[in-house]
């Protein structure tokens, strides 16, 4: 018998997810439509005595992320600025299993909770990771904030983290440095996330880690913030892959082109713990190897039918179509993107839920007849549904709908629209695993206080 603490701890853990609403109609699927949003608040709030029957109860269940099949698992990672969790994706499909995870965003975490399954016995969920790494304190010690981040955050062999673009100030860094601090990183990213970043990698030091950022990073502040990452990853101790590698043969830019139909350039930087020296010959130019014999086209991913909602309505597609003109005329580049469906379509963007612009499917549109001409009306283009921008980036195959998406449409398009493609850290990953599982067996072989705090 399914005792009341139990059903109301599966509740609890659903509206983590979905809103009360979305809960309410998936039960009424199967009961006599006695489910509401008021009457789950009551509950929720321990008003009234909540009783599920056995079917609601397994039927709510599958609203929730499932343990792995797999019985044991090959090497621990955590996740940083997790998103909804494309990259750790990848990295469970090669044997990983995420043991942390961090992200602040509210409706991200409602998308990553309902995909991604925590045991409560191994799996921590923070959201500010400030509060892990006490760097919104100033007055809190080196030393103490490396105590404090190696108790609150589970040990691991790798370390994940798609960490935002921001600006280093060097301006008194020397002064800083006199005054006796262990690492120069510690002044030179001071104020940053990729701080916090560093703060963990210090503290814990994992045999490996996977920084994701977007192709600009390279060139951002006038190269400034690259080379002060670069050298606070040195100076933590690690090789970096492809570190000297730069144009059309850097190998650290990977395109989401080559396994699914967008093109998506990001910056992969993957890094090895020098000391146990895994590192040699590899390379991200291997990841070529692992392209798709057939990746999905664009066709593949689209639905046959949509909502009318997703089609541009008439003053916003002439408002698009004349704005591309004026710009074409003047030698820009602006403009929407049209695409069919064997196209390679640009990069899908967070801000895709304001017109849709940069992605939208072609349904007949006739550039030589008039724009008011009835076909012309009635095949107007239309954005991608959010089930299509899931495909687009990796998180279902063509024709799956497995992927959950328990938030609006705008958020929905601003979390796939800032994700990763997914295929490409699962290859990623691929490459990694042999050289993470050496260096796992290596770590174990040494004292704890030589691998920790040691950096």
């Amino acid at each position: 018998m399914i005792s009341t603490s139990d059903e109301l701890a599966l509740l609890q853990q659903a509206l983590e997810s979905y809103e009360h609403k979305y809960i309410a109609e998936h039960l009424n699927q199967i009961s006599l439509g006695s489910w509401t949003r008021e009457s789950l608040k009551r509950y929720e709030q321990g008003k009234g005595e909540l009783h599920f029957s056995d079917a609601e109860y397994r039927h709510l269940q599958k609203l929730l992320p499932q343990a792995p099949r797999r019985a044991r698992h090959d090497f621990d990672f955590i996740d940083l600025f997790a998103g909804i969790g494309g990259i750790r994706r990848g990295f469970e499909e090669a044997g990983g299993r995420c043991v942390f995870t961090s992200e602040w965003n509210p409706f991200a975490v409602r998308t990553y909770k309902a995909n991604h399954y925590s045991d409560p016995t191994n799996h921590k969920f923070n959201s500010d990771i400030r509060e892990v790494t006490l760097s919104d304190k100033p007055h809190v010690s080196e030393d103490e904030a490396y105590r404090f981040i190696d108790a609150n955050v589970p040990d691991h062999d790798v370390l994940l983290a798609g960490f935002p673009c921001q600006p280093f100030s060097i301006a008194g860094v020397s002064k800083k440095n006199s005054l006796g601090r262990k690492h120069g990183f510690e002044c030179d990213t001071q104020g940053t996330l990729f701080f916090d970043v560093a703060r963990i990698i210090a503290a814990k030091r994992p045999v490996a880690f996977v920084l994701e950022n977007v192709k600009n990073l390279k060139s951002h502040d006038r190269g400034n913030t690259f080379r002060v990452i670069m050298n606070a990853l040195d100076e933590l101790g690690y090789w970096v892959a492809d570190a000297e590698s730069s144009g059309k043969e850097d190998y650290k830019i990977i395109d989401g082109k080559h396994f699914v139909p967008q093109h998506r350039e990001r910056i992969v930087l993957v890094g090895f713990r020098k000391d146990l020296n895994v590192h040699d010959g590899f390379t991200l130019k291997d990841v070529a190897k692992l392209y798709p014999k057939r990746k999905p086209s664009l066709g593949d991913i689209l639905e046959k039918e949509v909502q009318p909602n997703y089609i541009l309505t008439p003053k916003l597609w002439q408002y698009l179509y004349n704005y591309s003109i004026q710009h074409k005329a003047k030698g820009n580049g602006f403009g929407y993107g049209l695409v069919k469906p064997h196209d390679v379509t640009r990069t899908l963007s967070a801000r895709y839920y304001k017109d849709g612009s940069e992605i939208l499917v072609d349904r007949g549109f006739n550039p030589k007849l008039d724009f008011e001409h009835k076909k012309n009306i009635e095949n107007r283009p239309r954005r991608l549904t959010p089930r299509e921008c899931a495909r687009l980036m990796g998180y279902d195959g063509p024709n799956e709908s497995n992927f959950r998406i328990p938030v609006s449409d705008t958020q929905a398009y601003k979390q796939f629209g800032n994700s990763v493609v997914v295929p490409v850290f699962a290859a990623v990953a691929k490459l990694m695993k042999d050289r993470i599982v050496r260096a796992k067996q290596l770590e174990a072989l040494r004292p704890r206080s030589h691998a920790r705090l040691a950096a």
